[in-house]
């Protein structure tokens, strides 16, 4: 019932409850943690031990102190006269403080601070030397093959060599750390001596601020003496140059070369407007002049139509008197006749207009005339002017370019000279002002405290360390270990059947203990559990004969001998069992039972010397019998595969219920594939946590080859506190007897879970 309610919880239509994942979660969870459960102990120790160790060393190294002083690096140096060009110093920049701590950071300041305080000869630097030190000093002294140029070297470079060691090891215990967002700089230096270590730290800051010094000193030198030599040289160009732009203009008679160069251009751009006018001028007579040509100058009808003739002012008034005359004639011819005398003075009139008119128009002919021939002259003569100023204006713009180029370099050399002249007097104000680079905000003082090593911390952290690190290795061990452990481990990686367990024997029990453990009182879990794999076996094989059984095993020395005398004793209990040593190779099972060696056993009846009533050892135990191996023959093999074998098997079924086969293991031997077809079920005896997994599915992929009918497997040596944290309430592992009070509710739980 309970079974079928819990596959029907499980079934696709209900839902799975939280509470339930959560379970099977933890229950993942513990599987995995299990390895470190079970060997706590040993990873408990291993941390103890490492941590042991740790407290030692730590409690043995000397203390080291550290010191610190801080240093205010100045952003803009004091200065009497702003000369920064000469020092090419930017302290605005970031890359200014970024070199500043490099500097203080170099070797060359520690080898100074090193010499200033005489390092080499303080007690610190001048510690004896180690007994490893001492010892290859030894053995390279008395290597003789060594050659003498190596082994002999001469004592002042051993002394240099000993004092850049000494140098590097001293600046790898300064440390230099700017202070974020300011312009302080930590110096701390550690050492195993407080006082020296506050010394040092001083010491390097000091060191800085002097070399800072020293080297603007020095450059503010050297500048001033190449100022001064360059100044020399540029006073002599300077007078060189200003000399040559003198003589030009007094050999060119220039006095202000600017200003009558932009008279010249003024006029040549005054002669160039009126050489226009002039050309605009002749065209228009010229054009006139053809339509005279073309007309004639006595036709004056035509020459009234001319724009020229008709816009002129005084042909317009002649104009206009004629056209009031020929009114003044019309108005009279309407009145009077050709004879009347008004008329004949209107005609009078008209006739001396239009004659004046003509005057007009020839007069104004001839003006044009005499005007085109003016303009030719006047553009001829401006022509030449202009050519003739256009000449001097090149001329004078040669000579202006020369002065020009006089001029710059007159300047140029003033200008370098005035810049080296203030440079050079910069230097010299300034050559004996010193203005710190830094300054200390905080000196060291001598440390009251170690600062290493910080004993608690690393003790902790060994421990902690240790104890993890032992943890991973277990895990890691445990992941890579594919050896069968469990039951599950049988069903999940071999896909077999788990019969059951032999119990692995305490500490300091005996091997006949172990071989007759079925019998033993002392052992009687021992006893359950092969009763357990009798009861399995049988159940499989309800509705089948099962009288012969082979057992075999992968490799030697996972016990299958004593399995088979276990089960055969098993078996026993409810009929007649007969126990057959296979093992033809290396036979024990009559040395177990106290047998004598000279026995004759199974070989003796496959090769026809003996009988099998001789061969066969009555009674060694309750209804069990024992047919040992007999004498050992030169063809094992070639015996088993005879067909007296399979005869002798026959003729045993008779007289026994089970014949149990100890066999040899299948990988040594094929001996016991032969068997395994002449028997009726075939058992494995797998040592836990010993035998890998891929050897034992080669072991049953032979089995079947051999078409073996393989019952199950049988965990041997099986460690049943071990197999509790594995498979928690699903297995049981323990004795039903005297506590049954106590464990049966248990044992009906893990019964009932089972189910």
């Amino acid at each position: 019932m309970i079974f079928q309610e819990r596959r029907q919880s499980a079934s696709p239509g209900n839902v799975i409850s939280p509470a339930a994942m959560q379970i099977d979660q933890l229950i993942d969870v513990k599987k995995l943690l299990l390895p470190i459960l079970l060997f706590k102990w040993r990873i408990f120790t291993f941390a103890l031990l490492v941590t042991a160790l740790t407290v030692f060393v730590v409690y043995s190294m000397t203390p080291i102190y550290k010191a610190s002083s801080m240093l205010l690096i100045e952003s803009e140096q004091a200065k009497a006269i702003k000369i920064d060009e000469v020092y090419g110093i930017n302290s605005g920049q970031q890359e200014y403080y970024l070199t500043q701590f490099e500097i203080i950071k170099s070797r060359s300041i520690a080898e100074r601070v090193f010499n200033h305080l005489d390092l080499i000869n303080h007690p610190v630097f001048n510690q004896p030397p180690s007994w490893f030190a001492e010892l290859k000093s030894q053995l390279i002294s008395k290597l003789n093959f060594i050659p003498q140029e190596f082994a002999i070297v001469d004592s002042q470079i051993n002394q240099d060599i000993a004092k850049h060691l000494l140098i590097n090891t001293f600046a790898q215990n300064i440390s230099i750390s700017p202070v974020r967002k300011t312009q302080i700089v930590k110096i701390s230096y550690e050492n195993s001596d407080p006082q020296l270590a506050a010394q040092v730290a001083n010491a390097v800051g000091d060191t800085y601020i002097i070399s800072q010094l020293e080297a603007k000193m020095g450059m503010t030198q050297k500048a001033n003496v190449w100022l001064g030599g360059r100044l020399e040289d540029l006073r002599l160009n300077l007078d060189k140059s200003e000399y040559k732009l003198e003589l030009f203009k007094v050999e060119n008679g220039l006095i202000d070369v600017e200003g009558v160069t932009a008279l010249d251009a003024k006029e040549l751009e005054r002669l160039s407007d009126e050489i226009t006018v002039a050309r605009s001028r002749k065209a228009e007579a010229d054009s006139f002049m053809a339509v005279v040509r073309r007309y004639g100058a006595t036709d004056i009808s035509r020459l009234e139509s001319l724009p020229e003739v008709t816009s002129h002012q005084s042909v317009q008034n002649v104009k206009r008197e004629v056209v009031l005359v020929e009114r003044k004639v019309s108005e009279l011819q309407q009145v009077y006749g050709p004879k009347h005398p008004k008329m004949i003075a209107a005609q009078a009139e008209l006739t001396a207009v239009q004659q004046n008119l003509l005057k007009q128009v020839s007069r104004l002919v001839q003006g044009i005339e005499d005007e085109a021939q003016t303009a030719v002259q006047n553009l001829r003569a401006l022509e030449a002017q202009f050519s003739q100023a256009k000449g001097a204006y090149q001329n004078l713009s040669t000579k202006d370019t020369d002065y020009q180029r006089l001029l710059r370099e007159v300047d140029t050399n003033r200008q370098l000279f005035d810049s080296f002249l203030a440079r050079q007097k910069e230097t010299e104000v300034t050559s004996d002002f010193d203005s710190p680079v830094a300054r200390f905000t905080d000196r060291a003082v001598v440390p009251l405290i170690p600062e290493k090593p910080k004993k608690k911390m690393i003790i902790i952290l060994a421990f902690i360390a240790s104890l993890g690190f032992s943890m991973v290795l277990v895990l890691l061990l445990d992941t890579l270990n594919d050896t069968i452990k469990t039951s599950d481990d049988v069903e999940k990686l071999l896909s077999q059947r788990a019969l059951g367990y032999v119990p692995k024997a305490k500490r300091g029990t005996s091997y006949d203990d172990i071989n007759f453990a079925f019998y033993n009182p002392k052992l009687r879990l021992h006893a359950e559990a092969v009763r357990t794999i009798r009861t399995s076996m049988s159940l499989m094989a309800m509705g089948s004969e099962l009288s012969t059984i082979e057992v075999t095993s992968s490799t030697p020395n996972e016990g299958k001998t004593s399995t088979s005398m276990n089960i055969a004793f098993a078996y026993a209990t409810m009929e007649k069992v007969l126990i057959i040593d296979a093992d033809l190779r290396k036979a024990s099972l009559g040395m177990r039972f106290g047998l004598a060696t000279y026995q004759p056993g199974l070989a003796n009846v496959l090769s026809g010397t003996d009988s099998i009533h001789n061969c066969i050892v009555k009674e060694v135990k309750p209804n069990v019998d024992v047919m040992p191996a007999g004498a050992v023959p030169l063809n094992p093999q070639e015996l088993l595969t005879s067909s007296q074998f399979a005869e002798l098997l026959t003729v045993l079924k008779t007289q026994y219920g089970k014949i149990i086969i100890d066999t040899p293991p299948v990988h040594a031997v094929s001996d016991a594939l032969i068997i395994t077809s002449l028997c009726d079920a075939t058992v494995l005896v797998v040592k836990t946590g010993h035998t890998r997994s891929e050897i034992i599915k080669l072991t049953l992929a032979k089995l079947n080859q051999a078409r073996s009918k393989v019952f199950g497997v049988v965990l041997n040596y099986f460690d049943t506190k071990n197999a509790q944290r594995y498979q928690g309430d699903y297995g049981y592992y323990q004795a039903y007897g005297a506590d049954s009070s106590i464990k049966q509710p248990a044992a009906n739980h893990k019964e009932n879970t089972k189910a």
